[in-house]
């Protein structure tokens, strides 16, 4: 029955080695089930950061100069928020949305050459404001003595922004059935929204949109529900645009571009090239020391380790997770994670071999003496992982990411593939010599003495 089951787990192993192999070569990264009538086609690919594959960068500067000292850094991390929501609704795989000094946003578009594209993908977002009649407006004659006032000179800020903006709605005139605007607010926004209303019966509030009048209503009465209507001249589809562009993020404070750069893979083909390099050697030098000095062992170690390379890649891709050079090295260093669990494994079974007990009951012993040590020192880099990449930037999230996947596959490998190829290979007379698990029997050691 024990046979049944090893060999049982053997077949899983063959199958999701199997798996994992096809995924991760190139021929074999489409998986599609049409065959069997189900509808289901997809295509893997290796995703790349922006210091492998190149893509685009940009900075904003926002205007704070309506914006109180004290609520300035708030507005600055709403305004990233909705830039940063915006972005991930066009499918741009891991950007960077960071803040940078007091008032700049700097934007990272892994993939994206095209840099008009990306500029219109942030520009799309729309500055929302609510402005009331200014009583004192500063107005200079021409040289021709006529005077003109602009409407940022006939309304001034009343503090209701994109900010306390919730959502919009497209609605339809009752009366005339022409396309309008319905603005939701949260809260804060329907309390200053009350407030505007009430000191303006019978007078103007403009609502501007990305610096231009949309509509200036005459206030009837007061509005304290926290529902603005926008009024104009749309087509339906002008209606539905704007409502999707407020919907995707109306933002707090109004940004300006103030650099753009469309960067090549700054490290990139060469580079990665040379993170394979490393990797490879570094996997040759840890396969000869284990074999050399653990032997058998260390040979099914090695066999598991290439197993383990193959379901971690597998994983990137069916997961679409990112690697940027933070993440190879991540992935590489969990590569040595991966053997120091083996190691522990071994060790505890040579222990139990030079104690005179069985080849049998050396792997079990050793197994089971060595996970409290494999467990709690792996769930303690998790935990460390978890940290790096809960509190981290982008790139440092990335290699935790990795990091943490290669602990979670490497305890999988370490206590599941190894021991089950042992348990397999300790029934064979030809392989109950003690040579082969690197330890010396006891007239062995009593002749060297």
């Amino acid at each position: 029955m024990r046979k049944k089951g090893l060999y049982f787990k053997f077949l899983i192993i063959l199958l999701l080695t199997a798996g994992a192999v096809y995924l991760v070569l190139p021929v074999g990264s489409k998986i599609t089930l049409k065959p069997v009538k189900i509808n289901y086609e997809k295509v893997y690919n290796l995703k790349l950061g922006l210091d492998l594959q190149g893509g685009t960068h940009l900075v904003y500067e926002g205007n704070l100069k309506d914006i109180p000292q004290e609520a300035r850094a708030d507005a600055m991390n709403s305004a990233r928020d909705v830039i940063e929501r915006r972005v991930n609704s066009f499918g741009v795989s891991e950007p960077v949305v960071q803040l940078s000094g007091d008032n700049r946003i700097i934007i990272e578009l892994p993939g994206v050459k095209d840099i008009n594209e990306a500029i219109k993908l942030i520009g799309q977002t729309p500055f929302l404001e609510f402005r009331e009649e200014n009583p004192n407006p500063t107005v200079i004659p021409d040289e021709n003595g006529q005077i003109s006032i602009t409407a940022d000179q006939a309304f001034m800020t009343t503090g209701l922004t994109g900010k306390q903006f919730k959502r919009a709605i497209l609605e339809f005139s009752p009366q005339t059935g022409v396309p309008q605007i319905t603005l939701q607010f949260d809260a804060e926004g329907t309390k200053l929204f009350a407030d505007i209303t009430t000191r303006n019966v019978g007078k103007l509030v403009a609502i501007f949109l990305d610096g231009q009048v949309l509509s200036a209503p005459t206030v009837q009465n007061a509005i304290t529900d926290g529902k603005a209507v926008i009024t104009g001249q749309f087509t339906v589809p002008e209606a539905k645009e704007l409502v999707t562009r407020l919907n995707s993020g109306a933002l707090p404070v109004p940004i300006k571009l103030i650099q753009q750069q469309n960067i090549g893979a700054t490290l990139g083909l060469a580079s990665v090239q040379k993170s394979v390099a490393a990797g490879l050697i570094g996997f040759a030098i840890v396969a000869l020391f284990m074999i050399i000095y653990y032997r058998l062992p260390g040979l099914l170690a090695v066999l598991a380790l290439t197993i383990y390379t193959f379901l971690s890649l597998a994983i990137f891709k069916l997961f679409g997770i990112t690697l940027s050079l933070a993440g190879i090295a991540g992935f590489i260093l969990s590569v040595g994670m991966a053997v120091d669990a083996n190691i522990l494994i071994f060790e505890r079974m040579k222990e139990e071999l030079r104690k005179g007990k069985t080849l049998d009951q050396a792997v079990e012993e050793g197994f089971k003496r060595a996970w409290l040590s494999v467990r709690d020192s792996n769930f303690s880099s998790l935990i460390t992982t978890f940290i790096l990449g809960y509190f981290g930037s982008s790139i440092i999230r990335g290699f935790a990411v990795t990091l943490s996947l290669g602990i979670i596959v490497s305890m999988f490998t370490a206590i599941t593939i190894t021991r089950t190829f042992l348990r397999l290979l300790v029934g064979h007379n030809i392989l109950v010599h003690h040579w082969l698990y690197g330890v010396k029997t006891m007239s062995e050691e009593k002749h060297a003495q």
